[in-house]
């Protein structure tokens, strides 16, 4: 419930958008009301240093400054670099504790985020700990070959592969990367024995093994025995065999396993290590005394909704706790089993990149039911019948007939809707009884509140009331997952968190499809419908901040409407600067000729075509020839522009 009037403050703002939680440190309120982003937080900095603070409408300011225009995504490099920092300390952390007697060798799965600056960015900040990449195709692989540099990190290929892929990890090995072609299918190994022995070169090689154990949420079919890739436990033997009968038994490097995608509970992903650490040994004992690493794949969640539990957008485990019990139940079989500590490596992708990303739009309208407030209706004495009943049972409403109140008003909107129907009733009197209906059920659901039971019917009027708030941008191109999956996103405004709250709300996209929309939003106990909103002022810009976007959001949004990519400012922190930090690169969003050459329109021929029409316009006096030329060069002119809408005088 939203505290009201004199109890808001700050710390209900933090309690009402839950941002204490699912801000991990990352994220907080200041004292202006606005989001702060702190990318080093406080266990990061030396003793006695203050962590530095960035103000999202700073951010915003110079954004707006450099030209920038809404929707806009602001990546922080210094959050990005701290999350890698993160996940490897933790691992060594573990090591150490258990006295485990191998290294950690994380890898990123570029499919997570395949911006050249993100996996860059990870490279460097990961070097200390060789952190490698994981490809899953062909034009992964070349990237990740170009950019790899460490010859003690990994390059690990996953996915369906071909002789033109293998070619390309067989270079890698030429040029002594430590590059290892993960085998999905028997079939592949055969080619992969052939390439490389054409090639002249002992190939390093992984199989992944498919396990009965398999995840919980969005993504639990991505693992367990009907899972789309992996090799059966005859397979496994089968491949043994082969690298034997080759005399390659010692190019067995890795075993790979993989649970599933944001995995929420860790019973789950200690069920799964178990099972693979035991795979991992038994190869071993098998002849292959060149195993080494075992590769635990992805899983490792984030908290979306900052509610720590097993619930599908969150976890109910820490990264340390996920290092640790990786460590200890890996070490624990291999002991068992006499077997040498491997090398542990994971594909964490999300937990890496999500929380780096932060996508700011900005809301333009709002459609509210209940736009007349509490100004009342006026009724006049020559008003039909039904617009007298609806304001006598507005003017009766009591905390005790809240309820019969309700469904008076109810039956009085579903008679008029049916005189309507029948061309019994006028717009006019239709809209006084819509209007005063609304008024009622915003009454009613006032005389609820602070109640600890209330009717569902209530709960379900509480969202119908709600506002839809317009804002600029696309939810297929930048929150795909929330359309298809349903995936939660914390969402809330970035300024005048100092101010209650007074309205409830959805947001509503851009697009003209009606699935371009957010109403389910992150809440410590439930998922809510509505999110608190404030209302929109005249003339002054409303932002609105999506947060932990970037795993996968950047690269499989879709283009429906033609909507392209957005806006991009990269941030760093910078001590030498007045504000402490500075935007150190500006990537501009698809233009609009960019998004229609995708769909074979080319920008010059659509010129020509109106300067065709243009032309004819003139010839025939419709057009004056100044007047022709000003239209053809602001059609031109808008072929280069931005996708989105523009506000504020932007283009």
């Amino acid at each position: 419930m939203i505290k009201t009037g004199a109890d808001w403050d700050l710390s209900a703002a933090v309690s009402t958008y839950n941002v204490d939680r699912w801000g991990s440190g990352y994220f907080s309120i200041n004292n202006r009301g606005h989001i702060q982003v702190t990318p080093l937080p406080a266990s990061s900095q030396s003793e006695g240093a203050a962590p530095a603070t960035i103000d999202l409408m700073d951010v915003v300011a110079e954004a707006r400054e450099q030209g920038l225009t809404f929707p806009l995504c602001v990546r922080f490099q210094d959050l990005l670099r701290h999350r890698v920092q993160t996940i490897c300390r933790a691992f060594a952390s573990a090591i150490a504790q258990f006295q485990y007697q191998a290294p950690y060798r994380g890898v990123f799965p570029i499919k997570v985020n395949q911006l050249r600056e993100v996996v860059e960015e990870i490279l460097d900040a990961g070097a200390d700990f060789h952190f490698g990449l994981e490809a899953g195709s062909k034009p992964e692989l070349l990237a990740a070959l170009a950019v790899h540099r460490d010859p003690e990190s990994l390059i690990v290929c996953n996915g369906y592969k071909d002789v033109s892929f293998i070619q390309s990890a067989m270079l890698g090995r030429k040029l002594g990367k430590l590059i290892v072609p993960v085998v999905e299918k028997i079939e592949e190994l055969r080619t992969m024995l052939d390439v490389a022995r054409e090639m002249g070169v002992d190939p390093y090689v992984g199989l992944r093994v498919r396990l009965q154990s398999k995840g919980a949420g969005k993504w639990a079919t991505s693992g367990g025995e009907n899972a789309k890739f992996g090799l059966s436990t005859a397979d496994l033997v089968s491949a043994s065999a082969m690298l034997k009968e080759h005399g390659l038994a010692h190019c067995l490097k890795l075993v790979h396993f993989h649970v599933g995608s944001q995995v929420p509970d860790i019973g789950t992903i200690k069920r799964a290590v178990r099972e693979a650490a035991r795979f991992y040994a038994k190869l071993v004992k098998m002849g292959h005394e060149g195993l080494t690493y075992l590769d635990c794949g992805g899983g490792l969640g984030v908290d979306y909704d900052g509610s720590r539990t097993a619930y599908d957008s969150s976890t109910n485990y820490t990264v340390q706790e996920y290092a640790r019990d990786l460590v200890y139940n890996i070490m624990d079989v291999c002991d068992a089993e006499k077997v040498p500590h491997p090398t542990i490596t994971t594909e964490s992708g999300r937990a890496l990149v999500a929380h780096h990303s932060v996508l700011i739009v900005e809301a333009f309208g709002s459609i509210e039911k209940n736009a007349a407030g509490s100004t009342p209706v006026p009724v006049l004495p020559t008003d039909a019948k039904i617009v007298q009943d609806a304001a006598d049972v507005q003017r009766s409403i009591t905390r005790e007939n809240r309820t019969e109140a309700l469904h008076d008003a109810q039956q009085l909107k579903e008679q008029a809707q049916s005189m309507f129907d029948l061309g019994l009733l006028d717009l006019e009197t239709k809209a006084k009884v819509e209007t005063i209906y609304w008024q009622i059920a915003a009454n009613v659901i006032r005389h609820f509140e602070g109640m600890r039971f209330i009717p569902e019917e209530v709960r379900e009027l509480a969202i119908a009331l709600g506002d839809q708030y317009v804002c600029n941008f696309s939810i297929f191109q930048s929150l795909p997952d929330h359309w298809a999956l349903g995936q939660l996103f914390p969402i809330m405004p970035i300024h005048r968190l100092d101010v209650m709250p007074e309205r409830e709300g959805m947001l509503v996209d851009i697009t003209c499809d009606s699935d371009g929309k957010v109403n389910k939003f992150v809440d410590l106990q439930d998922v809510k419908d509505t999110l608190p909103l404030h209302a929109l002022q005249q003339g002054e810009p409303y932002y609105l901040g999506v947060f932990l976007i970037g795993a996968y959001q950047d690269i499989m949004g879709d283009l429906h409407n033609l909507f392209g990519r957005v806006n991009e400012a990269h941030v760093f922190l910078d001590e030498d600067e007045e504000s402490g930090w500075y935007i150190e690169e500006t990537i501009p969003g698809s233009p609009i000729s960019e998004v229609l050459a995708m769909t074979q329109w080319n920008e010059n021929d659509l010129a020509r075509l109106m300067k065709t029409q243009i032309d004819a316009a003139i010839k025939s006096d419709r057009l004056k020839p100044n007047e022709a030329m000003r239209l053809l060069a602001n059609y031109e002119r808008s072929l280069r522009g931005y996708t989105y809408l523009s506000f504020n005088g932007t283009k």
